[in-house]
């Protein structure tokens, strides 16, 4: 399933067709609710703010190039505050000290 908002290149037919085809079901918000997705609409934001609208692409290798390394930034390097100031990459949260599930304590 890929869900989305009700933006025009979400509601073609082609993209329903394809869908079809791929047997992907694509889910659409409730129009005018993009809290329903907001994931992918914080995700949006960042990237629009941090690549697409600081540079005036030359081409589509261009653009991947660019994301390529703004994602490892983004995953490897930039700390994230809802992540206690880590990296997605190297945050994990530690396991509970003697959970109730585990019977070797």
């Amino acid at each position: 399933m890929i869900r989305v908002d009700n933006g025009p290149e979400f509601l073609a037919q082609s993209l329903l067709d394809w869908g079809k085809a791929n047997r992907v079901l694509i889910s659409h918000i409730q129009p005018g609710r993009p809290t329903q997705n907001a994931f992918i609409e914080r995700f949006n934001r960042t990237y629009r703010n941090e690549v697409l609208d600081l540079y005036l692409f030359r081409s589509l290798e261009e653009v991947r190039e660019l994301t390529a390394n703004w994602m490892t930034i983004y995953n490897e390097q930039r700390p994230h505050a809802s992540l206690q100031g880590t990296p997605p990459c190297t945050y994990a949260p530690s396991p509970p000290q003697n959970p109730i599930y585990d019977l070797s304590a």
